[in-house]
């Protein structure tokens, strides 16, 4: 029974990721295109994610919260049923952006809980991890321009306000201009540190086990990918524009440069 219910929780997994896919596309192209069919494959992942959590219920007697994978698994049902219901009365899609992603990673993280089996090759081993190391780097390429762009926008406001004349400053972009290149970068970093945490966690699945849930450069990791996932929410739901927003990229691009250095050594663990 036990094994029957991670099975259903990973095919739930693999149907969540279609709205982890949704969210990529929207952040990128700023457009909720086949919303539809990202809806509808995360109430089908729903269902079986309430009959994963059934079978084991059944199987342990108790609900099933002995551990912190059952329990990320009850809390991501919990949130994905309620969006779910609340979404189908009140029709907020919007919010899918940020909870798409947020449900898929809470799920994924359960899954571990039986870890997969671990390979053999040692070249898939650095292959993973190579392509891990590339997204999350293209991401921050991302965010450290969406930064520039930001503080450009402040600066430039600023000499609005006060009518300061500069020739250096004049040459800044328009605020639309600049508030646009936040959009778009923020979207592209969003989508490439999804996808490099992404890969970064399966790696550890598959190669760590479960040892790298308490690493502290995981907790930080997750934390700037969280930061970044409000500020998404924010953008594309409360519709955050302006001084707000370019105060809460730069927030992301902090907390950004504190997960580069936690990562320092990262380049020891692929040479092994």
């Amino acid at each position: 029974m036990i094994e029957a219910s991670i099975l259903w929780l990973r095919v739930a997994a693999c149907l969540y990721a279609v709205g982890l896919l949704h969210s990529l596309l929207t952040a990128v192209r700023h457009t909720q295109g086949a919303l539809g069919m990202a809806l509808g494959a995360f109430r089908i992942a729903v269902v079986l994610h309430a009959v994963a959590i059934v079978d084991l219920w059944m199987a342990l007697g108790h609900v099933p919260v002995d551990n912190v994978y059952q329990s990320l698994s009850l809390c991501a049902f919990l949130v994905a049923a309620a969006f779910t219901t609340l979404e189908g009365r009140f029709k907020f899609g919007s919010a899918s952006v940020a909870l798409f992603p947020l449900v898929f990673g809470m799920v994924l993280a359960a899954t571990t809980e039986q870890p997969v089996e671990p390979g053999s090759a040692a070249g898939l081993r650095g292959a993973w991890l190579v392509v891990h190391i590339l997204l999350v780097l293209a991401g921050y390429a991302a965010l450290l321009f969406t930064g520039l762009s930001a503080i450009a926008y402040l600066v430039q406001e600023r000499r609005l306000k006060t009518k300061q004349g500069s020739a250096l400053l004049e040459r800044l972009p328009p605020l639309a201009t600049l508030d646009q290149m936040i959009s778009k970068s923020l979207g592209l970093g969003f989508a490439f540190l999804t996808l490099g945490l992404l890969f970064g966690i399966l790696w550890a699945m598959i190669y760590v086990n479960t040892n790298w849930i308490a690493n502290p450069s995981i907790t930080i990791s997750v934390f700037t990918w969280v930061l970044l996932l409000i500020t998404m929410f924010l953008r594309t739901s409360a519709g955050w524009r302006g001084r707000k927003a370019a105060g809460m990229t730069l927030a992301v691009l902090g907390s950004s440069a504190l997960t580069w250095v936690m990562h320092a050594g990262l380049g020891a663990a692929l040479a092994r």
